[in-house]
């Protein structure tokens, strides 16, 4: 079994910036991806950033410019640095592992961010 916590939300002023952690731990062999992913309230989650076994990132569109998504491969953690926030980021954010073999996902607990002056 994987687990992975996070850590590092919390409430900010628009303009602010937060640093987002996650650390896997378990029975990991082989990680494809990490990534990040938020769900408001009432809408569905949706994909933030994700960093492959290769480093190669992929952002979507709304955050490109803001938010940096890095890895550290021996600790098995992932994080986001997010800068200038805004009203609309304001969401719980997931961190979630694609392990290779087996084929499985893993899902963190989620960290409130909330981005409000």
């Amino acid at each position: 079994q994987v687990q992975l916590v996070e850590s590092g939300g919390g409430l900010v002023q628009p303009g602010g910036s937060l640093r987002l952690s996650c650390a896997a731990s378990g029975r990991i062999v082989n990680i494809n991806a990490m990534g990040w992913y938020r769900q408001a309230p009432g809408k569905q989650r949706e994909l933030v950033a994700r960093i492959s076994s290769d480093l190669t990132t992929n952002y979507v569109d709304f955050v490109k410019g803001r938010f940096t998504i890095s890895r550290d491969r021996a600790k098995n953690s992932v994080f986001l640095q997010m800068n200038s926030l805004k009203p609309e980021d304001t969401a719980v954010y997931y961190c979630k592992l694609e392990h290779a073999l087996p084929r499985r996902d893993y899902w963190g607990q989620g960290t409130q961010v909330t981005v409000s002056s």
